[in-house]
């Protein structure tokens, strides 16, 4: 059993990160509240997300679909929580998510668009999705290649049970300020070209605990965070 963490720790953590966020945005000139927190739950226990919502984080990521739909069951009685998958799907799992989840952030390729359109309940909204941009090259790392992402955003426009949002991305770990600026510049140049040729683009999803300021500078609209708020992931 993993111990939960009191609410006194939810809160403060929560504040710490929103205070970051805070004067990353007013360093750039931005408005903080054009920056949406995603509390990265990968791995977390159910008492730790009910602990930092009580706090008032709303939006949770999870990067297995499996254990995303079964916090999604476990923790239905939070009406206002919004779920948010954000690791790689395969396609034999698409139908879960697209019954469970709000959002899909690593759609990197258009069959998997294809059977999440297909298979979202028409009593649902329709799905909000990002596009996953492998930005680093690492031959390891999911997502699509930059030179499809403007043909992949465009077909999932068409599909009617998918709102196609925007763009995530990760940079090469440990590779230095300068380099992490540079990849999230070059995911920030594709996502304002996306804006301009897709209808409904808005969100551009980078940033994590090591590097949320560099996001933010580079025009994040969206930061995933997961250590600064849960601390170290449980040990299997």
């Amino acid at each position: 059993m993993t111990a939960s963490f009191l609410p006194s720790q939810a809160n403060e953590r929560l504040a710490k990160v929103q205070s970051r966020i805070r004067a990353a945005a007013q360093q750039a000139g931005r408005d903080p509240d054009d920056i949406m927190l995603l509390a990265v739950s990968k791995l977390q226990p159910a008492d730790k997300i009910r602990e930092l919502h009580a706090a008032g984080q709303r939006a949770f990521g999870e990067n297995y679909a499996r254990e995303a739909e079964t916090k999604v069951a476990e923790l239905s009685y939070l009406q206002d929580i919004e779920w948010h998958l954000i690791g790689p799907l395969q396609s034999n799992k698409t139908r879960g998510v697209a019954e469970a989840m709000h959002w899909v952030q690593s759609v990197d390729r258009l069959k998997i668009a294809a059977r999440l359109s297909a298979q979202r309940p028409p009593h649902l909204p329709p799905l909000n999705v990002c596009v996953q941009v492998n930005i680093s090259g690492e031959a390891s790392k999911s997502g699509a290649a930059p030179a499809d992402v403007l043909a992949l955003l465009e077909a999932g426009s068409s599909l009617p049970r998918l709102r196609v949002r925007g763009l995530m991305g990760m940079p090469e770990p440990g590779i230095g300020d300068a380099a992490t600026r540079a990849q999230f510049a070059m995911l920030q140049a594709l996502f304002v070209e996306a804006k301009a040729r897709v209808p409904g683009i808005d969100t551009l999803s980078m940033g994590m605990s090591d590097d949320l300021e560099i996001a933010v500078a580079c025009g994040s609209t969206m930061v995933r965070v997961g250590t600064a708020l849960f601390g170290a992931r449980p040990v299997n």
